[in-house]
């Protein structure tokens, strides 16, 4: 009995080694990658450019690494673009009319940022965070082709970038 409780604390304690060793070596590995994307950017190889990085140490450092998965994701608020889908006026079943299409909205593309606001005198609904018209026009085409949505357009606003 004691041979077993001594031989099942040693298996134990190997356990433990192998498992931190393991570790080790994945987290050097993940260093030296980061460190080798660098080295082979900087490589001279005939026939080709030479590439040259001045960089802070820390930012080598940060090559590699993941985020932290967060509940929140930030964001910066810059000057863009959002098609509006829906304006009505100030009543109640024009508060509903707006949140009728940011459902429908939703329905078609989940991947879309949509905003229902009201700005006196009237409620709206706004969709997505466009950075350029163009890419704002392309969305508004997409919304137009499922026919559920005729009286779109694109109005500049203040939108979401995620970082």
């Amino acid at each position: 009995m004691l041979i077993r409780v001594i031989c099942g604390e040693l298996f134990h304690y190997q356990m433990r080694k192998l498992v931190l060793f393991v570790l080790l070596l994945l987290l050097v590995g993940a260093g030296a990658q980061a460190q080798g994307i660098i080295r082979s950017l900087e490589r001279t190889v005939p026939g080709q450019g030479k590439v040259t990085i001045h960089q802070d140490p820390r930012i080598e450092a940060l090559i590699g690494m993941e985020r932290p998965a967060t509940g929140e994701q930030k964001v910066i608020k810059t000057s863009g673009f959002r098609i509006q889908a829906y304006a009505g006026n100030n009543t109640r079943q024009a508060k509903n009319d707006a949140d009728r299409v940011a459902s429908r909205v939703k329905e078609y593309f989940p991947e879309l940022s949509v905003y229902t606001s009201f700005i006196s005198p009237r409620w709206l609904c706004r969709v997505g965070d466009f950075r350029s018209i163009e890419e704002a026009d392309a969305m508004m085409r997409r919304l137009k082709a499922t026919g559920m949505f005729k009286e779109v357009s694109i109005v500049r606003d203040q939108v979401n970038i995620p970082l």
